[in-house]
């Protein structure tokens, strides 16, 4: 559907099939119209461009046809202090208006990756977002004082919500949803049956599928299965009383980036299955879930598909779409 974009981070539907608005990691944002090339829309807010740090995701307000607000999450701040940020503005036309910055992660870090920034809406119309743990950080993932290695909630404006599970608390920041996360590169809801899916790298190895609950801490530090990338032990153990143990975990890593939950018509045999994009390993795989919310088997999918992959989503006809991440990235959209 597209070529020679700058790293595709985020693709979102337009209502009306009207095409698709595409984040490119260096600061654009795209909208790629019905058989026409991409171009660029304006009064995108300034990001921080280093390492991993970028423009990441795009998504549209749950009532987008009727208000045109959507919500960028994007790096900002100095190499001594950033952080994430999200930013919601409405599209008018083939620009952002009325911006205004609802969220920012806290406290700042000095290290230029594991930002997280995927976000997505919940049934409840509350909207989520992964933070990552800033690598040199990630004590901070086990903190309820810190924003670092969490899902954030909260209302479409912003405000943290009186329902969050550590709001009130003392010391602990309201928007935390769950903590324990690594760096957090996937985040997806099953529209069936509400379940929020997460995924994550561990360092070397211990990459995982997480199913998140309100107030789960999902382990990290404490308990992983990867090693640090020396070698050396990060902690002794696997799994640990009161943590919750991941669904799916990769030893090797395969670096997973991007996560979609099928519900489409094109592959009726993969409802509710989770597909997962791949950066290290590169490509595509389908993960079976059954009915309780187990995953069950792993299919590598679309073995012609062998570039790194940032984002999958599944468009309103089933289809699917795929971000390389690549200088020269593509946008592409894959039907039986």
């Amino acid at each position: 559907m597209a070529s020679g974009l700058d790293h595709p981070w985020s693709v979102a539907f337009l209502p009306g099939n009207v095409g698709v608005l595409v984040t490119e990691r260096a600061g654009r944002l795209l909208h790629i119209p019905p058989g026409g090339a991409p171009r660029a829309i304006a009064g995108v807010p300034a990001v921080r461009v280093a390492s991993q740090g970028g423009l990441f995701d795009v998504v549209l307000h749950p009532r987008f046809a009727e208000n045109r607000l959507l919500y960028l999450s994007y790096a900002v701040g100095t190499k001594g202090a950033n952080f994430t940020r999200i930013t919601r503005a409405r599209l008018d036309g083939g620009r952002l208006v009325d911006h205004r910055m609802i969220f920012e992660v806290g406290p700042a870090k000095n290290t230029p990756v594991h930002f997280g920034g995927r976000m997505a809406f919940l049934p409840d119309g509350s909207l989520v977002m992964t933070t990552g743990d800033g690598f040199d950080f990630r004590e901070q993932a086990q903190r309820l004082g810190s924003g670092l290695g969490k899902i954030v909630r909260m209302a479409d404006d912003g405000r943290p919500l009186a329902d969050n599970p550590f709001a009130g608390r003392a010391g602990a920041q309201p928007h935390i949803w769950s903590y324990g996360h690594r760096n957090p590169q996937g985040l997806a809801v099953d529209p069936i049956t509400g379940r929020l899916w997460e995924h994550e790298h561990g360092p070397r190895g211990g990459d995982e599928i997480n199913l998140i609950t309100k107030g789960g801490n999902y382990g990290w530090p404490v308990a992983t299965f990867g090693l640090d990338y020396s070698g050396a032990t990060i902690s002794p153990f696997k799994r640990y009383q009161g943590m919750i143990d991941a669904r799916k975990i990769w030893v090797p890593s395969i670096a997973p980036s991007g996560l979609s939950v099928y519900r489409g018509a094109l592959w009726p045999q993969w409802q509710g299955d989770l597909i997962v994009g791949a950066l290290a390993a590169g490509g595509l795989r389908r993960l079976d879930v059954d009915a309780g919310g187990r995953i069950v088997g792993e299919q590598r999918i679309f073995p012609s598909i062998t570039a790194r992959v940032r984002d999958v989503r599944v468009s309103p006809d089933g289809a699917l779409w795929v971000a390389t991440d690549e200088d020269k990235g593509r946008v592409l959209r894959v039907v039986p």
